[in-house]
């Protein structure tokens, strides 16, 4: 079992940057698949990046290639989401979630973390 606790969220402006942070408690974190999700207002949860259990593979979705980076301290427990050239469409509420080895589904999932991007 892991427990999940984003923060860094925030209101900035657009061509701003954030840095969302995840952190898990438990000493198994390296058994897991870290990823970070977004909804926005009447929306559905989408995917936003994914990162491998010891940080070797990333995956973003295409909307934030170039602008989003995901990453992950196995020492710290943590995962990040760092987030350049903000836009006003990637406001959301960002949750990260982890998905056990073997497993098809993230099964731990946090509070969520509110991103506000004004123009």
């Amino acid at each position: 079992q892991v427990q999940l606790v984003e923060s860094g969220g925030g209101l900035v402006q657009a061509g701003d940057s954030l840095r969302l942070s995840c952190a898990a408690s438990g000493r198994t974190f390296s058994s897991y698949v870290m990823g970070w999700f977004l909804q926005a207002p009447g929306k559905e949860r989408e995917f936003v990046a994914a990162i491998s259990r010891v940080g070797a593979s990333t995956y973003n979705t295409d909307s934030v290639k170039g602008r989003f980076t995901i990453s992950r301290d196995n020492a710290k427990n943590t995962v990040y989401l760092q987030m350049n050239s903000l836009k006003p469409e990637d406001t959301a509420v960002y949750y990260c979630a982890a998905k056990f080895i073997g497993s098809s589904q993230y099964a731990h999932w946090g509070q969520g973390t509110q991103v506000t991007v004004s123009s």
